[in-house]
């Protein structure tokens, strides 16, 4: 039976399991099997032309920096994670044993990237209507949205510790993994109380902001 991911059914079940597998997956590791980041390198292109195309007709009379400031907030990580967690992504995506133990596939990047990768795979599968199809459906609700600003986690964070009299956060790297071209970083951000979160990333910056993401959804989840 063919697989079904974000409401499209795949003829290709290499490409569907390709778009879901991160680049910690056993397989993918050792070279065996191929993980997202090429997939995911497409669908941020596919993503970003079918939002693109979308806005220029929905908004004929904006100038290209308002319709740039609109792109920008539906195709940032932190939306793509948000609908990613919709559609179910992130029980989805395969991980290395330990990333799944410590809730890496719950990390904003990595639902981010395993979303855009699934586009990727969707285009590759069955072309660019069935990619907008996808976007149009998933999007629906965000489209006509005002843009907001998405104010940095690191800076959030800094702020809260600053509002708090404490010091600032320390930020570790505790394991760096993958190709020299895909690399893949582990970060540690470490509080004066000794209270911590981890994140990843393709970068250290990356892995550094979803780790503070990461520590301030915690404080959000307690204060519910």
């Amino acid at each position: 039976m063919s697989p079904t991911l974000l409401g499209y059914r795949f003829s290709s079940p290499d490409l569907a399991q390709a778009a879901l597998r991160h680049p910690s997956a056993p397989g993918a590791v050792r070279g065996q099997v191929p993980a997202f980041e090429r997939l995911e390198f497409l669908g941020d292109r596919v993503l970003g032309l079918i939002i693109a195309d979308w806005l220029f007709d929905l908004y004929p009379h904006e100038a290209e920096g308002p319709l740039s400031r609109r792109l920008a907030a539906l195709v940032r990580a932190s939306t793509l994670a948000e609908i990613g967690r919709r559609a179910g992504l992130p029980e989805q995506v395969q991980l290395a044993s330990n990333e799944g133990a410590s809730g890496g596939s719950a990390n904003d990047n990595i639902v981010a990237d395993a979303l855009e990768a699934v586009l990727g795979a969707i285009y590759l599968d069955g072309g660019l209507e069935p990619a907008r199809a996808t976007v149009r459906h998933l999007w629906a609700e965000l489209i006509r949205a005002e843009p907001t600003a998405e104010r940095d986690a690191k800076t959030r964070l800094q702020e809260w510790a600053q509002s708090r009299g404490t010091t600032l956060p320390r930020y570790d790297v505790v394991q760096q993994s993958g190709p020299s071209h895909a690399p893949m970083f582990e970060v540690k951000v470490v509080l004066p109380d000794g209270r911590t979160a981890q994140g990843q990333g393709s970068s250290k910056r990356q892995a550094e902001q979803a780790a503070a993401r990461n520590f301030l959804d915690r404080l959000e989840l307690k204060h519910d």
